[in-house]
């Protein structure tokens, strides 16, 4: 292995806060699918399940007051973390149930209609494809599809073409979770907002690696997981410019969720809860919250621009090292590594990616096989039986990929 590679965390001392990379030595490279979690962060969720739980809000014991306080510290602590206010920030259950949170909203308000178009990109995972789809289905309105280039980025002109006065949604993925490829998406932002027009952005891949000011983006609607960032499962985010939202109606419903409700003359009376607590009816995933703080503290330790460049490393040495292979079929999204996360997505001649992929995993090498949820981008590419992908992160190395490289090429 070279010794000039370029920037490197000192991955091998960070692994040794992951308990599950240490007990088994699985080579883990399916990073964009879900992380591992350090033991800060599973300490945080324990602490709170033995010295803490109790539900937050209206208790007004002290149990429930600390866990209210941790609560509302998770919010303000993912708000600075994507440069956004703390009521613009509502917790789901993750990336898809955020998304599908926003397509519904513009139903319940009547937003769209069969006047509009909806435009999605072709490189979209299916979470940020198929509630627009659904959407554009139940109204009849049009929903346009916007090609990518042979590296996977957004031709800007094209998306232009298909942006018009009848557009009310733009759905788009800062970063691909097949190709890698980080998106422009405030010029897209620009374009539809000439035209009154929201932007959605999918940022489940992007905001775990690079840093995120939703300000600075100029978007509407930002949607992200904390399972893909070092956090729990079952949590996610949902960020919304709080003048947008403010008036709206958000189509889940239910305790928590108002200030009161009254009966008069046989009519429901509602009065709506402040952002954030209007967005999240019913108890919420407490333990996640806490869990996701805290790894947000740790991921700002270590800084969002040095896992950036260290990613950076790892992509260009496993294309360089992919490159090399003789049975090496195609990389989609090509051997660039411009504007590109730790993902690598490939395929060879010799096996197919399920079968590489179990291949792979008999030998303790952890990838992904398929078409990742973004099955239309990988047809549109030419790769019909979809990809095997490897996702780094923060703990993985240069050894990782001379084990997966060594794994591929023996018989």
């Amino acid at each position: 292995m070279p010794n000039d590679l370029g920037f490197l965390l000192n991955y091998n001392e960070l692994k040794e806060d992951f308990p599950l990379l240490k007990k088994t030595g699985i080579v883990y490279l399916d990073n964009a699918a879900t992380t591992q979690k350090p033991r800060q962060v599973i300490n945080a969720i324990n602490r709170f399940y033995i010295e803490l739980n109790a539900n937050i809000a209206r208790g007004l014991y002290e149990l429930s007051l600390k866990a209210t306080k941790l609560y509302e510290e998770a919010h303000e602590k993912v708000a600075k973390f994507i440069g956004s206010e703390p009521g613009e920030v509502v917790f789901t259950k993750n990336t898809t149930d955020s998304i599908n949170i926003v397509a519904w909203m513009f139903i319940a308000n009547k937003l769209v209609s069969r006047e509009n178009s909806i435009v999605v990109t072709i490189s979209e995972h299916h979470s940020n494809l198929l509630p627009w789809k659904t959407i554009a289905d139940i109204v009849g309105c049009k929903l346009r599809i916007a090609p990518v280039d042979k590296n996977g980025f957004i031709d800007i002109e094209i998306m232009k073409e298909l942006i018009d006065e009848t557009t009310v949604v733009a759905a788009v993925g800062l970063a691909s979770n097949v190709t890698g490829r980080i998106q422009n998406v405030r010029e897209v932002a620009k374009v539809v907002h000439q035209y009154g027009g929201y932007i959605v952005v999918d940022g489940a891949q992007a905001v775990p690696h690079i840093p995120i000011n939703v300000k600075e983006l100029d978007i509407d609607f930002l949607a992200f997981s904390g399972h893909k960032m070092l956090g729990p499962t079952g949590i996610g985010v949902l960020w919304a410019k709080q003048d947008i939202v403010e008036n709206l109606k958000y189509p889940v419903q239910g305790g928590g969720a108002i200030k009161s409700v009254r009966v008069e003359e046989g009519n429901i009376i509602v009065d709506y809860a402040d952002m954030p607590w209007r967005g999240e009816p019913g108890t919420p995933h407490i333990a996640g919250a806490i869990g996701l703080a805290e790894a947000i503290e740790y991921l700002n330790k270590i800084g969002l621009e040095n896992i950036k460049k260290h990613e950076e490393t790892l992509t260009r040495y496993t294309l360089k090292r992919l490159s090399e292979i003789n049975s090496l079929e195609g990389v989609v999204g090509g051997f660039s590594a411009e504007n590109r996360l730790g993902i690598v997505s490939f395929t060879t001649k010799k096996y197919t990616p399920y079968a590489l992929a179990t291949k792979l995993g008999l030998e303790g090498i952890a990838v992904r096989a398929g078409f990742h949820c973004a099955e239309p981008l990988h047809r549109y590419l030419g790769f019909n039986e979809g990809s095997v992908r490897v996702s780094f992160y923060l703990y993985n190395g240069p050894e990782d990929v001379d084990k997966l490289i060594q794994a591929i090429e023996e018989k």
